[in-house]
């Protein structure tokens, strides 16, 4: 059988996705060259505008935004590397006079890119759990940690809707420590609040329980990433959707078996306990990849994509990925998935 070399871009996560880093797992028929990322906003960047690998982990949101353009060039599979809850990663001024949700009314709310998945979620529970709407902000966009901005896609600011930029001397992070921002919607608790200062606290100080109602109340655990591939690999071989898919499966069963199975894979002592309160509380896998399952969660996604001024049109999500995944469910999969 004739292998195909194929380039992956990333990131390296600790679990799910190692064993095809490792090579301990391989897509039949291909020679996956894994390419890992520190920088995910580079490699979205790099994907939206000039497709540089054949498959690629990718933002959400920017492939809702790109699709609702009607741009074609990216074409995904239901397999979702990244899944956050964002309750936990609104921060604030201590000194802003912010105690709920409902305070951010009229605030200067920071946030890397307006566009970012996480920022799509964010802005979507506090509209719909607390009225609080993305016209109802002052947003501010621009370096986090580093100065400089520099966007993924070009995107104007819904009407009624304020996005301006930070100075390019200025970091985001920094702006809230010093008041210029009265929050952050970020992706990784800011350096002031890894220093413990007193300047900026949690929006959610009891971020958990809050994260664990929305689970209740909603069936959503916040998809950020898919993986995607261009489209010109996918149309020269359409199998290649399902041989991908089914090899990040692969990889994800091989992760939660290590984690339950190697004494304290990773430095926490009760894992096996976490493990077993975690398949209670979703009811089976939280990184369950397949369309069936995640319908709610990715239709949700594309109606706040609609709502929130990204995509010019609503999106079906079964627009985002191969019609060969459609249908495509975990539990049918042989005890070896198809892998080398």
């Amino acid at each position: 059988m004739n292998t195909r070399r194929l380039t992956y871009a990333g990131l390296s996560y600790f679990d799910r996705t190692r064993p095809l880093e490792r090579g301990e797992i391989t897509p039949r028929g291909v020679d996956l060259e894994f390419i890992p990322f520190s920088d995910p906003e580079g490699l979205f960047r790099s994907m939206a505008q000039d497709q540089e690998f054949d498959i690629a982990e990718m933002s959400l949101s920017t492939l809702l935004l790109m699709k609702g353009r009607g741009d074609d060039r990216l074409v995904a599979i239901p397999a979702f590397p990244s899944r956050v809850f964002r309750h936990g990663q609104v921060y604030v001024n201590t000194s802003a006079g912010i105690s709920n949700p409902e305070d951010l009314i009229g605030k200067k709310v920071g946030v890397p890119e307006y566009q970012m998945t996480a920022a799509l979620w964010i802005r979507g529970f506090l509209a719909r759990d607390y009225g609080v709407t993305p016209a109802k902000i002052d947003w501010w966009v621009g370096g986090l940690k580093e100065p400089g901005y520099v966007e993924r896609l070009s995107f104007e600011a819904p009407p009624g809707v304020s996005i301006r930029q930070i100075p390019q001397t200025a970091t985001l992070e920094e702006m809230l420590d010093s008041g210029e921002l009265d929050a952050l919607a970020t992706v990784n608790p800011p350096q002031a609040y890894r220093d413990r200062r007193t300047t900026v606290r949690r929006l959610f100080d009891d971020y958990r329980a809050v994260e664990e109602d929305y689970l209740r109340r909603t069936g959503i655990f916040p998809i950020m990433h898919t993986v995607a591939i261009r489209r010109d690999v996918y149309e020269s071989n359409r199998s290649i959707a399902v041989t991908i898919l089914d090899a990040f499966e692969a990889a994800k069963r091989s992760a939660r078996d290590r984690l339950r199975d190697l004494p304290l894979a990773v430095m926490h002592p009760w894992m096996p306990h976490e493990l077993d309160s975690i398949a209670t509380l979703f009811g089976g896998d939280p990184f369950v990849y397949g369309l069936p399952p995640n319908r709610t969660i990715l239709e949700t996604a594309c109606e706040l994509s609609f709502e929130q001024g990204l995509s010019p049109r609503r999106i079906d999500p079964r627009e985002l990925f191969a019609e060969e995944t459609w249908d495509w469910n975990p539990v049918g999969l042989d005890a070896e998935p198809r892998v080398t």
